[in-house]
């Protein structure tokens, strides 16, 4: 598509006699606009002359019978009007008046390109009438040669408007976030941007308002030294932390000029004080103990990192000690119990939103940090002879990588996720800038965390939990391998820590050695004391214990009984649901009896009016018919 330059454009009397043919094929009658039209080349010949025109000017032309004409010179690309005229007029039926024209084709061809990627008819439409048809009037250029440098006007044209008119047009501001994505996937110049949180493109100054600038000159300096150790993000929570401490700096004491003036007595304290009592702005809870801890090292590690530097504003002693940190509390890993976990499996397992659920899945069943998560490339899977399929987790939190073996289940739920993903070009790693075919894309973009977060929050509210955090399926996963026995060197690789102390937390959960010296210590004091706990209140097992009034399950030694008032025991039957649990033929005679016995159980649990229990025998023989089916096939 060539540009609407006025070289090429058609001499008047032809471009004349053009848009009276234009007017006669969209069966207008021609008569009533010969007049207007003529006046109007009288007044410009040339009709980008009228586009250098005042943006009131050319608006008020745009009216009566003339809006035919300059809707013909806008879509047939011989006039070139400004993105400030474009954005003021209403383009209602660009596309069906742009279907003959020169822009016709590129309309169509991105409506298509965003129906590839997943977008919606309504988003396709709108972007495709707010942006992409002001971008090829005004350029002129197909979109595939649109750059940058047209989107960077485009957008500096849209924020003019909004501070002409006192509010904000997010409409167009989402149509051009849109637009850049879909028109990058079809071989556009322009990378997509992401949707970056507000505080990441505020400046240092703006983190720092309110601090007194002979101290937030130094603050600010010391920020760009961490820029290049550090992510953004986590400079950006140091800036935060030091505003507090600038802040109240200037509270304290207004003469100060320098941080070589700081006293422990005067300010230091003061600032102990204050952390110890400060809470949260949004919430007005107390801060947490990792909170005061980091806001307190973030000072201690600056004041000793500029005397280290010899900056003059450096104090001449140290005025933060090891004792003011305050210590971190050694809380246990927060894994979802054994019923919970399936649950909510079953509520991601059901979800609509595939995409999202499935990768939920995955983190689940392999352990993942969310970032890493998100970071998964297209051929993340590795098939070794002999070994099965690998999973390849990419640089992460610690700047590792490594290997985790996949079961059959898993590899499935891969599958579906490349089948669900959204197609289209390479996308640049916000890390190391090179261009990577992601896994988990969707409407052109990465998938975020954020979009993680909130699916799992739904599928953990339809479940009947409470709040589940993304952590907490790499906690479940970490802690069910614990339970199954395996090595810490293993849990070590396959949980990508770097020292044993990391993975030792999920060893204290459950403790088989403590196990065994307590039920050994129990029973040494029951045969010295009596019975130190009160029995479990338990029924005779007289006749056939599938007929007792108690809850049931069947085990692969025996059996368990429950009173009603205990409840379902959540590690009932928990080794035939572990994706890691395997039978073969030699064993069918087992799983049948289990079968049969808990198909009797769960007769007897609906019988009884215990709805859950049964539907948790159903889950069981499921499973069962499963792992037979499994075996038979192969």
């Amino acid at each position: 598509m060539p540009h609407a330059t006025a070289s090429a454009r058609v001499p008047e009397p032809d471009l004349l006699q053009a848009y009276l043919a234009w007017l006669k094929a969209s069966g207008r009658a021609v008569r009533c606009y010969v007049a207007p039209a003529q006046r109007f080349f009288a007044q410009w010949p040339d009709p980008q002359a009228w586009a250098s025109e005042p943006l009131d000017v050319r608006l008020g032309t745009t009216a009566g019978n003339r809006l035919a004409l300059l809707n013909f010179l806008l879509y047939q690309g011989h006039v070139r009007p400004g993105y400030d005229y474009l954005l003021e007029r209403k383009l209602s039926v660009v596309r069906r008046e742009t279907s003959t024209g020169p822009f016709g084709p590129e309309l169509r061809r991105f409506e298509a390109a965003a129906n590839a990627v997943g977008y919606g008819h309504r988003t396709r439409i709108g972007s495709a009438s707010e942006v992409v048809a002001r971008l090829l009037i005004q350029t002129g250029r197909p979109l595939d040669a649109l750059s940058e440098h047209d989107f960077v006007e485009f957008e500096a044209a849209i924020t003019a408007r909004e501070q002409q008119h006192g509010r904000v047009f997010k409409h167009y501001r989402q149509a051009l976030y849109e637009a850049r994505t879909v028109i990058y996937h079809v071989g556009g110049k322009a990378e997509p941007l992401p949707k970056a949180s507000t505080n990441w493109r505020w400046s240092w100054e703006r983190h720092l308002e309110g601090v007194p600038e002979s101290l937030r000159d130094p603050f600010v300096r010391y920020l760009e030294c961490c820029v290049g150790t550090h992510a953004r993000t986590t400079v950006s929570h140091m800036a935060s932390r030091l505003a507090h401490f600038g802040r109240l700096l200037a509270r304290l004491d207004p003469d100060l000029v320098s941080l070589a003036d700081l006293d422990r007595q005067r300010h230091i304290e003061p600032f102990l004080r204050d952390v110890a009592g400060a809470r949260n702005h949004r919430t007005g809870a107390p801060l947490s103990a990792s909170e005061r801890r980091n806001r307190i090292f973030l000072i201690s590690r600056m004041l000793s990192g500029i005397a280290e530097w010899g900056w003059p504003e450096a104090p001449v002693r140290r005025l933060i000690f090891a004792r003011d940190v305050p210590r971190l509390p050694r809380a246990l890993p927060r894994y979802i119990p054994p019923d919970a976990d399936r649950r909510l499996t079953r509520e991601l397992e059901g979800s609509p939103h595939r995409l999202r659920a499935d990768a939920l899945l995955l983190m689940r069943a392999t352990g993942l940090r969310i970032g890493e998560l998100v970071d998964l490339e297209l051929d993340c899977v590795h098939e070794v002879p002999g070994q099965g399929a690998w999973l390849k987790v990419p640089l992460g939190k610690l700047d590792t990588e490594r290997m985790v073996p996949l079961d059959d289940e898993t590899v499935a739920i891969v599958d579906r996720i490349v089948a669900n993903r959204s197609p289209g070009r390479p996308l640049r790693h916000p890390r190391s800038g090179r261009l990577v075919e992601f896994l988990l894309t969707h409407q052109g973009r990465r998938i975020s965390v954020y979009t993680l977060r909130d699916e799992l929050a739904y599928a953990a509210k339809a479940a009947g939990l409470g709040v589940i955090t993304p952590h907490q399926l790499r906690h479940t996963y970490a802690t069910a391998l614990v339970n199954a026995g395996v090595s810490l060197q293993v849990l070590m690789q396959l949980l990508g820590h770097a020292t044993a102390e990391m993975s030792l937390r999920y060893g204290r959960l459950f403790d088989a050695t403590v196990r065994a010296d307590y039920e050994r210590a129990l029973v040494l004091a029951k045969e010295r004391l009596g019975p130190v706990l009160p029995p479990t209140p338990m029924v005779e097992t007289i006749g056939n214990w599938q007929e007792l009034p108690v809850i049931k399950a069947r085990l692969a030694g025996g059996y368990c009984l429950r009173t009603p008032a205990q409840g379902a025991c959540p590690y009932a039957n928990i080794c035939e649901h572990c994706p890691n649990f395997r039978s073969e033929r030699t064993f069918w005679p087992i799983l049948a009896t289990q079968r049969a016995d808990t198909e009797a159980l769960a007769a007897d649990a609906e019988a009884r009016g215990w709805g859950d229990e049964a539907a948790r025998h159903r889950h069981l023989i499921e499973r069962l018919d499963r792992l037979m089916a499994q075996d038979q096939a192969s």
